[in-house]
C-alpha cells in the first residue's frame, strides 16, 4: 500500500467516489470529515503559495534571489524581508555565520572544516536554505544516475557537491551547499548583482 503525502490525493478521490467499493461504508463515514479538512487546507496552501509568488515577482530583490538554485519564492521573499540592510555584513561568510551555517571552530588549531555548524542566528532562514540545498542535491543525484558515468557535464557547484557526497553524509553536504547559497545570496543583495549560472564543465574521469 502506498504511504506518504503522495497517497493523499488518490485517497481523497476514492472517498469522493461513493461508487468505489474498495473503501467500506463505515470507513468512508469516518474519514469524510478528515478528507474535507484536508481539502480545505490544500486550497488554503495553494492561495498562500500564489500570494507568496506574486509578492516575490513584485519585489526586485526577491526576483534576483529566486534565480539562485535552491532558493524559491518563499526563501527569496523571506530573505528580502528579513535582511533589510545586507551591507551590515562585511562578507558572505559573515552573513552565513549570522545564519549559523558556518562550521564550528576546531579545537586543534581553529582550522575550518566540514562538520557540525554553529546553529546560531536566524533558524528560520537557515532551515529554508538547508531544505533548498537538499532539493538541489536530490535533483543532481537523480540526473547523475540517469547519465552514463564520466560522460555527463555539470556546473562547478554541482560537481563539488557530488565529490563531497562520495565521502561525506548527505546532510553534511546539504548544509555545506546551503552555506555556499547563503554567500551567493549575500552578494546578490549587498552588491545588487544578478545570479549568473556557472558554465557547465566536464567531470573528471
Amino acid at each position: 500500500m502506498q504511504t506518504g503525502p503522495r497517497s493523499i490525493a488518490p485517497l481523497l478521490e476514492r472517498l469522493a467516489d461513493e461508487s468505489d467499493e474498495r473503501i467500506p461504508a463505515v470507513a468512508r463515514l469516518a474519514l469524510s470529515p478528515l478528507a474535507d479538512q484536508m481539502a480545505r487546507l490544500h486550497r488554503q496552501i495553494e492561495r498562500l503559495d500564489r500570494a507568496i509568488l506574486e509578492q516575490c515577482r513584485r519585489n526586485e530583490v526577491s526576483r534576483r534571489l529566486a534565480a539562485i538554485p535552491g532558493i524559491g519564492p518563499l526563501t527569496a521573499s523571506a530573505l528580502a524581508a528579513s535582511v533589510t540592510d545586507p551591507k551590515m555584513f562585511k562578507s558572505g561568510r559573515e552573513f552565513a555565520a549570522f545564519l549559523g551555517l558556518v562550521p564550528r571552530q576546531s579545537s586543534t588549531g581553529g582550522k575550518e572544516r566540514l562538520g557540525r555548524i554553529s546553529k546560531m542566528g536566524d533558524r528560520y532562514l537557515r532551515t529554508l536554505l538547508v531544505v533548498g540545498a537538499t532539493a538541489v542535491l536530490r535533483h543532481a543525484k537523480a540526473q547523475g544516475s540517469a547519465k552514463a558515468q564520466g560522460s555527463a557535464k555539470g556546473t562547478p557547484p554541482r560537481i563539488w557537491a557530488e565529490g563531497l557526497l562520495r565521502n561525506k553524509p548527505f546532510k553534511l553536504v546539504a548544509v555545506a551547499l546551503a552555506n555556499k547559497t547563503a554567500r551567493i545570496a549575500w552578494a546578490v543583495m549587498a552588491r545588487g548583482e544578478k545570479y549568473r549560472k556557472p558554465a557547465p564543465m566536464a567531470k573528471a574521469a
